[in-house]
């Protein structure tokens, strides 16, 4: 899809894992954006792992992205959102905007994928 990150599949799960270190400029994000949102409604895939281990920087238009795609998931049945390898100025603003109240949040993609076969 693009070389800002790469998808794998895992079961029914699949695993977003961003290779650039700042989800910042726009346009790279609106590509991002329809790309996951493709993910979901043209491919069906209900179970995503966002993995931020890479990613250093977030805007606010990413952290738009991530509410959306949870919003988007939530409301489909048999569906599971989860973020993992988040860096610990991305745990402190989940904690500031309280993300970390609605959002899942794993330390590893493998306890992301570990908490999805008890799903």
């Amino acid at each position: 899809m693009s070389e800002q990150y790469i998808v794998t599949r895992i079961d029914k799960a699949s695993i977003v894992e961003f290779r650039i270190a700042s989800l910042m400029d726009p346009l790279i994000l609106m590509t991002v954006e329809k790309d996951l949102e493709r993910l979901v409604d043209e491919e069906d895939r209900r179970i995503l792992v966002l993995d931020f281990s890479n990613v250093q920087f977030v805007s606010s238009q990413a952290i738009g992205i991530v509410i959306s795609l949870h919003k988007k998931l939530n409301a489909l049945p048999r569906s599971k959102f989860l973020l993992c390898g988040l860096n610990q100025k991305l745990i402190e603003l989940m904690k500031i905007t309280r993300l970390d109240k609605v959002l899942t949040v794993k330390p590893s993609q493998k306890e992301a994928i570990n908490s999805l076969a008890m799903v």
